[in-house]
């Protein structure tokens, strides 16, 4: 067989291979694919976290595999494999979604209980199915045998949840918020690209969509760095009242009051880190940033914290976006801080106090219900608008949020999908927390409720609370 030269195709018992280049690769999309027809295996990656869905489908036997919330943007794959296993196709099914089939020659069936559909990360998965068997019921009716073998579903097995070096219990995802969140981007937000990741304290339940994929950090990168300084506090490296000046090489415009002060100007440490946080102050991050050394220092503490995407890469305001994060680093971040694993109790409660008072409430806090608070840091430089935090409901459960949001520049879509995002994800929580409290034996709150799908009452209640 010969390889196609428009394409990286590879043969041998590997009967067909895309690798897209990184040129080619785009946001939510299919990356790559390969069918070993030896071992009767499909694996595939995508750029963004994926659950597929799977079913065996009767005359022909065609094991189909849908993809949500991925693009193929290609023309239509259809390779002819031979033997048992007829051919692989990969086509757009919906604007949304990517369909894989694999077809059997006619007249051979397999075990769909012998289907194996594994996540080996949330971006990576393998397909594995049983040697094909002759089987008369897999050809089609005849008029005296006019009934016809039903589709049957393939359980997935989703890839092993991250507990953060053991932060929080492993979790499951949650299904049902992850195709609500997909369907609203396809529907109303499809301009929109984002990355986010929210996460249960106590159950480790889950909703991760392109939780990995690196984004803009905006002034989002500034909740790192005053963990880093409290850090330095702790260390006696630090001390929260001395002084620091403001230089000439520090002041730059962007969001904050100090770039209106003449240089010279003296603040504490901790009135500047305030400012950096509260109203984002970008002259006063970049005193925070020179006052522990520079770029590098910080991002070596970064690292150091198993934050490998994570970095920065020039001073604020940094409006071209080349400090990066992703939204599961954050998330890891805020878990650790939550946990108490990077500062003291002491430092820890001061930096909580501080987030706690951003003025800037249209993002996440816009979604949340009466009575809920926040500690967050928000971004925004145009083309990228973000929100990190912990939220606790009144009932005193916490859970992590991080989105990213990539939009044309200063489009207000951006916000309003925040805001919808956050709301549909506390009222979830909300209900299925209230739900779980009514049941007995229920451990973590609402860890049995996470995969079922939720009330008409609430699927209705999707408009926007703010805080009061």
């Amino acid at each position: 067989m010969q390889a196609v030269k428009s394409l990286p195709w590879l043969f041998s018992s590997v009967v067909g291979a895309l690798l897209l280049s990184p040129s080619a690769a785009q946001a939510d999309s299919l990356q790559s694919w390969r069918f070993d027809s030896r071992q009767n295996q499909l694996e595939f990656t995508t750029d963004q976290s994926v659950q597929p869905t799977a079913l065996l489908v009767p005359n022909p036997t065609r094991l189909v595999v849908d993809l949500p919330g991925i693009r193929l943007k290609r023309p239509k794959i259809d390779q002819a494999v031979g033997g048992a296993v007829q051919a692989v196709r990969i086509g757009q099914f919906d604007k949304q979604t990517t369909r894989v089939v694999i077809e059997l020659a006619p007249g051979y069936t397999i075990d769909p209980q012998q289907v194996k559909v594994r996540g080996t990360s949330s971006t990576r998965w393998t397909i594995q199915f049983p040697t094909p068997r002759a089987d008369s019921a897999a050809i089609a009716p005849s008029p005296t045998n006019p009934t016809s073998p039903v589709s049957q579903a393939i359980a997935t097995i989703a890839p092993p949840a991250d507990t953060f070096g053991g932060l929080i219990p492993a979790g499951r995802p949650l299904s049902w918020l992850q195709q609500r969140i997909l369907g609203l981007r396809s529907s109303e937000y499809s301009s929109l690209g984002a990355g986010m990741m929210f996460l249960d304290m106590d159950t480790g339940n889950y909703l991760d969509i392109n939780g990995d994929k690196v984004y803009s950090t905006a002034s989002i990168i500034k909740l790192p760095i005053l963990i880093a300084l409290f850090q330095d506090v702790d260390a006696g490296k630090i001390n929260l009242n001395e002084t620091l000046t403001m230089t000439r090489d520090v002041v730059v415009g962007g969001s904050g009051d100090l770039q209106d002060r003449p240089v010279g100007t003296k603040l504490s440490v901790l009135q500047t880190a305030t400012k950096m946080i509260v109203i984002s102050d970008n002259t006063a991050t970049n005193m925070v940033i020179k006052r522990m050394g520079g770029i590098q220092v910080l991002n070596q503490r970064f690292q150091s914290w198993g934050l490998q995407k994570t970095g920065i890469r020039n001073w604020l305001p940094d409006l071209r976006g080349t400090n990066t994060t992703t939204a599961k680093e954050l998330i890891k971040l805020l878990a650790m801080l939550d946990r108490q694993k990077l500062l003291s109790s002491r430092s820890q409660s001061q930096v909580l106090d501080i987030l706690r008072s951003v003025r800037n409430r249209t993002l996440l806090p816009a979604g949340l219900g009466r009575g809920a608070a926040i500690a967050h840091k928000t971004g925004d430089i145009g083309f990228l608008l973000g929100d990190a935090g912990i939220i606790q409901m009144p009932t005193g459960k916490r859970y992590l949020a991080a989105i990213l949001v990539e939009s044309a520049y200063d489009d207000p879509a951006a916000k309003y999908f925040i805001q919808k995002v956050s709301q549909i994800v506390y009222t979830y929580l909300s209900q299925a927390a209230n739900t779980a409290q009514g049941e007995s034996g229920v451990d973590g709150g609402w860890s049995r409720v996470s995969n079922v799908h939720p009330s008409s009452a609430l699927q209705a209640s999707y408009g926007l609370h703010r805080q009061p």
